[in-house]
Formats: C-alpha cells, structure tokens, sequence
C-alpha cells in the first residue's frame, strides 16, 4: 500500500519574493518609509472580509476617502502611524495597484504542496 503524505509549509517570509515595480511605487515604499506594517494589515482585511472580492471593495473605498472611522486598524494604530492621505491615483490605477497587493500578501502563495 502506497502512502501518501501531504505536506503543507507555510513560509514566514512573504517578503523573500520581489513586489512589482507598481506595488512597490504606490505601496510598498511608503510603508517602508513610515515603518507600517503591511503584512499585518493585510491580514487583519482578510480575517474581516475573507475574500479577495470583499477586501477590494473595501480598500478602495478606504483609500479613495481614508479616514480613521473607515479604517480597518483600531485608534491605537494611529497613535504610532500616521493617518493615509488619498492617493493621487486614478480609479483604474487604483484597482490595479489593489489587484496587485492583494495578490503579492495572498496566504495561499505562502502553502507549498508536497506528497
């Protein structure tokens, strides 16, 4: 009898992979800059919304009119962190930025699949 043995790895360096040049332009840069914590705040629009569908929707309405009532993170954060201003951006720009973010932080790119 065969086994088969299934093997799930879940990789603590998301970072380990190179972003887009558009990720890193509207994104990735600023966060660095201002020391924020992208991988968290991903996670927690995941934990809230589920699904891709839901957190796009949701980002864009936050960074298209950011505000602390509208965001995701808790009043602490922006005791450490300051406030996002709206992106000079494009809706197209924007969607696609988002698009792009969503999938470099997508936790199903952190499995690998072995038997």
């Amino acid at each position: 009898m065969v086994r088969f043995f299934l093997i799930v790895v879940v990789s603590l360096n998301i970072l380990a992979q190179t972003p887009s040049p558009m990720l890193q332009k509207n994104c990735i840069d600023c966060h660095i800059k201002q020391k924020i914590p992208s991988e968290l705040i991903y996670r927690r629009y995941l934990m809230r919304y589920s699904t891709h569908k839901e957190i796009k929707k949701t980002l864009l309405a936050y960074l298209k009119a950011p505000s602390k009532e509208s965001s995701i993170m808790p009043t602490q954060f922006f005791l450490k962190f300051p406030q996002k201003e709206a992106l000079d951006m494009n809706e197209t720009a924007l969607r696609d930025s988002i698009d792009v973010y969503l999938d470099y932080f997508d936790i199903k790119r952190r499995f690998i699949l072995s038997h």
